[in-house]
C-alpha cells in the first residue's frame, strides 16, 4: 500500500474546505473562501500561515527575478492554493507544482470553490 505524505493534515484541510463550501456555496471571490478556510483550519487545530511570499531565483543570478505568494502553508508541510473559478485547468496544476519547488515542500492541495461542487487536486512533488 502506498503511504500518502501528510495524509492526516490533508484530510483535515479537505474536510475544512468541504465545510466552507457547504456553508458558502459557490459564487464568492477567492478571498472570501480564503478567510473562511483559514478560520476552519484553525478550528481543526492546524497551524496556518497565510500568503507567505517567496523569492523566485533563476539559475545563478544573485538577485531574485520576482516573488510569488502561496495562499497557505499548513503545519509547515502542506501548500494550499485556492481558486474560485468554474473549472481547474492544467495551468493551475503547474502553478502548484512550481510553488512546491520554490517552497521546497512535497505536498500541495489545489482547491476550487468556484464550481457547483467543491473540487480539489492533491499534488506530490
Amino acid at each position: 500500500m502506498v503511504e500518502l505524505y501528510h495524509k492526516n493534515i490533508t484530510k483535515k484541510i479537505i474536510g475544512a474546505s468541504f465545510e466552507v463550501h457547504s456553508f458558502l456555496g459557490n459564487g464568492f471571490q477567492e478571498v472570501i473562501y480564503q478567510r473562511a478556510l483559514e478560520w476552519e483550519m484553525s478550528e481543526n487545530n492546524l497551524s496556518v500561515q497565510r500568503e507567505i511570499e517567496m523569492d523566485i531565483y533563476y539559475k545563478n543570478l544573485p538577485e531574485p527575478i520576482g516573488t510569488r505568494r502561496a495562499d497557505f502553508i499548513v503545519e509547515g508541510k502542506v501548500l494550499v492554493e485556492l481558486k474560485a473559478i468554474i473549472q481547474l485547468d492544467d495551468v493551475h496544476l503547474a502553478q502548484v507544482l512550481n510553488y512546491l519547488k520554490v517552497y521546497q515542500l512535497k505536498v500541495g492541495l489545489l482547491i476550487n470553490f468556484g464550481s457547483k461542487s467543491l473540487t480539489f487536486k492533491r499534488l506530490v512533488l
